[in-house]
Formats: structure tokens, sequence, C-alpha cells
């Protein structure tokens, strides 16, 4: 059986960044489920639209 992720393309979720990834996107959670979030820093709320999920 195939693991299913807890978000889904072309949904909204709204995450707190937590920390910055070595590239330099944000990093926020749903459910656990690591999601990357260009353009932000550690601390900011933001509502985000899945475009791809891997």
């Amino acid at each position: 059986m195939e693991p299913t992720a807890p978000v889904e393309a072309g949904e909204t979720y709204d995450v707190t960044i937590e920390d910055i990834a070595k590239e330099g996107d944000g990093i926020g959670r749903v459910e656990g489920f690591v999601i990357f979030i260009p353009d932000t820093s550690v601390g900011d709320e933001v509502t985000i639209k899945v475009t791809k999920v891997l």
C-alpha cells in the first residue's frame, strides 16, 4: 500500500514557518508532513496553496 500525504495539490492550508531549509525556503508542517514555502521567514503564519506533492 502506498503511503498517502495529509495534503492534496490544489488545496489550501494554514501553516507556521518553523525553520529555513538550506535552499532558503521556509519549512512548515501539516500533520507532521514537511512543506517547503518560498519567500518566508521563521515565525511567519501563512495560508498556502499546495501546487505539488512528492
